[in-house]
């Protein structure tokens, strides 16, 4: 076993040189790093849950009193 492991040590080595080259292999530092870019994207791209929500929240209110102001003036006209 230990002998076929030293026959093929070369070729493991160089498989992870090139490896490592092209950036296919990463630290933990470098995986975190990516992570946090990811999520400022992210933040600036798109809206959270939560605010989407509230917003949602908002235009239901502001719909209710444009219903009620709608119905105040239906009901001054007759």
């Amino acid at each position: 076993m230990e002998e076929k492991i030293i026959e093929y040590a070369p070729i493991i080595v160089c498989a992870v040189i090139f490896l490592i080259q092209q950036h296919l292999l990463v630290s933990p530092e470098q995986l975190e790093k990516k992570h946090r870019e990811i999520l400022e994207s992210i933040e600036r791209k798109y809206v959270t849950w939560s605010s989407f929500r509230d917003l949602k929240a908002q235009f239901t209110d502001i719909q209710s009193k444009i219903d009620k102001i709608y119905d105040v003036i239906m009901s001054g006209r007759e």
